[in-house]
């Protein structure tokens, strides 16, 4: 279990809305034979490919420059690229895509010629047969990156079949498009209350795993959008969170940092 597993870069992004009874987020099951968290709950989200990294992004982004992105990262460079994987696997996996034009609203795909279209195109992106940037060349759009928040940094612990460095994002859900899952790496989706889903899972009926259930517990705290949103708007520097991980007769015991435990373990190892 110790065995030095490579950590991909990823970008995550919890979508929110008001709904009738308060915030809602949106959240996707993992298809059950996933290697990674298989039937656990997620927000959308994956690891950073080559294209989010094409320097002729930019080109194609609004709101938010490398430089910019970068320094809210605490990275030299290449910090957009975070920004634009969080836009393309929350249009894979969730059918929502944060884009506009230069000089409008966030795309509508309210009538069914529009939707069929942004549908044929998010089975392209998911196959890697369309970059975002060709997509947005061909409809005239930008990624409309000045809207997703930077909130929290998270790496997955030792001992993990696949490890992520990952990079957590909020952003307002669209009016006008309706997330869905993709019934390939997702399998079920919904829009939930953070303490209904919290609750769920205290009661068995919803998998989620530590991150998911950390930032369920801090959009819990909001009552609207606009309050987490402007909250997040103002987070600089989250420090990079890593939980270790012991084993414990046939079972995995997890620790936070600060937790008792946690230094015992020591880093790069599993206890």
């Amino acid at each position: 279990m110790t065995e030095p597993v490579a950590v991909r870069d990823a970008a995550t992004v919890m979508l929110v809305r008001d709904g009738d009874d308060g915030l809602e987020v949106f959240m996707l099951r993992r298809t059950l034979n996933a290697v990674f968290v298989g039937g656990f709950y997620v927000f959308p989200g994956g690891a950073v490919d080559d294209a989010d990294r094409d320097p002729g992004v930019a080109d194609v982004c609004l709101g938010l420059s490398d430089v910019a992105a970068s320094d809210l990262l605490g990275v030299p460079s290449g910090g957009l690229a975070y920004w634009v994987a969080a836009v393309r696997e929350c249009f894979e996996e969730a059918g929502v895509l944060l884009a506009r034009p230069p000089d409008g609203e966030i795309v509508d795909f309210h009538d069914a010629p529009t939707a069929a279209r942004f549908e044929a195109h998010r089975g392209g992106v998911h196959r890697g047969q369309l970059r975002l940037v060709d997509l947005c060349a061909r409809e005239g759009l930008r990624l409309d990156l000045g809207g997703i928040y930077y909130l929290s940094h998270w790496i997955t612990p030792v001992g993990e079949p696949r490890r992520f460095d990952t990079r957590f994002f909020v952003a307002r859900a669209p009016q006008r498009q309706e997330p869905l899952h993709d019934d390939r790496e997702t399998i079920a989706s919904l829009w939930t209350r953070p303490a209904a889903a919290l609750d769920a899972h205290r009661a068995g009926e919803l998998q989620l795993i530590m991150p998911t259930i950390k930032h369920l517990e801090y959009l819990a705290a909001f009552d609207t959008t606009e309050g987490v949103l402007c909250d997040a708007s103002a987070v600089r520097s989250p420090p990079a969170i890593q939980p270790r991980m012991r084993q414990n007769g046939e079972e995995i015991e997890l620790f936070m940092p600060g937790e008792p435990g946690y230094e015992e373990i020591g880093p790069g190892r599993v206890g």
